[in-house]
């Protein structure tokens, strides 16, 4: 039995460790956008989770909402972040976090393993409101990351792609509002004029042109 506990533990050891790689890897997007110092996964992941934990819808399931939050992006932890512009089919790089998952969810014991691993597949198949509303989170942080760095930049404008990436892809009405409020801010006086982001429920595509460099887990 004490041998048993003792390798449940490594494997949580392990597992620790390579969740910790996620605040190491940055953001594909931004590195290739040249943007100074970068957030990692970790990051963008954590105010997905916050905005989870902040949603006032009680028709979904906020407690799922979180565990979504910090699980979709696990795999990167392996694989890395892989941008639409890298030329790697929405197939491959499906079988490379699929197979990252397995040995991640493999080093759990049964039961957890089995939860983080469906949640994952949850989120990639988005199978529930809980996953679809997730993915608009991950859309609404990165538009929210391309503003804070075009202010930190003092370049309004500059990330504009990432904002047109994501026309016709919010549904929400708390998404929408925030969205709204972002493109308000972004069309202060005190910042350039800019064209609406997002809000488009016609201009849109289900994911990001193949030559781009913004975020689409």
């Amino acid at each position: 039995m004490a041998a048993i506990m003792e390798t449940s533990m490594s494997n949580m050891l392990q597992f620790m460790k390579l969740i910790g790689q996620l605040k190491r890897v940055p953001r594909t997007g931004w590195v290739y956008r040249n943007v100074k110092q970068p957030e990692s996964v970790s990051d963008h992941m954590y105010r997905m989770a916050m905005m989870s934990l902040t949603i006032t819808d009680p028709s979904v399931d906020k407690d799922r909402c979180i565990k979504l939050a910090l699980v979709h992006d696990m795999a990167e932890c392996i694989v890395g972040d892989i941008a639409p512009s890298d030329n790697i089919s929405k197939a491959e790089k499906h079988r490379r976090e699929e197979e990252a998952m397995r040995h991640l969810s493999g080093l759990l014991p049964d039961g957890l393993k089995q939860e983080v691993y469906a949640l994952w597949e949850e989120y990639e198949t988005q199978s529930s409101p809980e996953a679809r509303l997730v993915k608009q989170f991950d859309l609404l942080e990165m538009i929210l990351q391309a503003h804070e760095y075009e202010e930190l930049e003092g370049a309004p404008g500059r990330l504009q792609e990432f904002f047109d990436s994501t026309n016709g892809r919010f549904h929400h009405p708390d998404v929408l509002q925030f969205v709204k409020c972002l493109n308000e801010e972004r069309r202060s006086p005190n910042t350039k004029e800019t064209k609406p982001s997002g809000n488009s429920q016609t201009a849109g595509a289900d994911s990001a042109p193949s030559n781009s460099t913004t975020q689409d887990s």
